[in-house]
């Protein structure tokens, strides 16, 4: 319990910090207030991921639920959960993925391993627990949380430049049929046209995927 007098400092304790509460005698006597700062650029992080395509953002945290809030609300996040497990982290994914849906899981510590495990993507950061780095299926190599909308970038990048190759290379070959169907052209001379083709659209493929963006 709370002694009367200490009552409206206890409700007054910042959120940001998670709470130890040393209590005597079933009586509280002190609390220790532990930080642990959030990352600058993660704010703009999720802002960004979101403008790249991701749907929704989900922050999983073994933290209060008061703490909770607070960085959900700090961040930006579409849902949060406090108090969570790490089998429940898993328990998530896979329903999430049940329902149809792509789960990216980003994690840095050893409790994240099993959800790590479970996604579709698991990403790690590189300054987090080893088991974590191990299981993930891409490492962040900087701390630099800006390398996650990088990745995302690239991966869009990646799939128009597929979706590109595919209709050039679908536009050729239906060309190229229909021209010696009609006797337009020699077999040979459709065989290297399409040979041509073909390595001319791999060489573009080897482009740097992000200058797609300026296009």
């Amino acid at each position: 319990k709370v002694r009367p007098e200490y009552r409206e400092r206890f409700e007054a304790l910042p959120e940001e910090y998670s709470h130890l509460y040393l209590a005597i005698e079933k009586e509280l006597t002190a609390v220790i207030c532990i930080e642990d700062p959030l990352r600058e650029e993660a704010a703009d992080m999720i802002r960004a991921l979101r403008a790249e395509g991701i749907q929704k953002t989900v922050m999983m945290t073994g933290d209060s639920e008061k703490t909770a809030a607070s960085v959900a609300r700090r961040v930006g996040v579409d849902e949060y959960y406090a108090e969570v497990l790490p089998e429940e982290k898993a328990g998530f994914v896979e329903r999430e993925k049940a329902l149809g849906h792509k789960v990216i899981m980003i994690g840095d510590g050893i409790n994240d391993s099993p959800a790590l495990s479970a996604a579709d993507a698991g990403i790690a950061i590189s300054d987090g627990a080893e088991l974590a780095r191990e299981i993930a299926d891409i490492t962040i190599a900087a701390a630099d949380l800006g390398e996650l909308v990088v990745l995302k970038r690239l991966a869009n990048g990646m799939l128009k430049r597929i979706g590109k190759n595919y209709q050039q290379i679908i536009g050729i070959n239906a060309g190229l049929i229909v021209f010696g169907i009609a006797g337009v052209l020699q077999p040979t001379t459709s065989a290297l046209l399409h040979n041509t083709s073909t390595l001319l659209i791999s060489l573009r493929s080897m482009r740097n995927l992000l200058t797609d963006r300026t296009e």
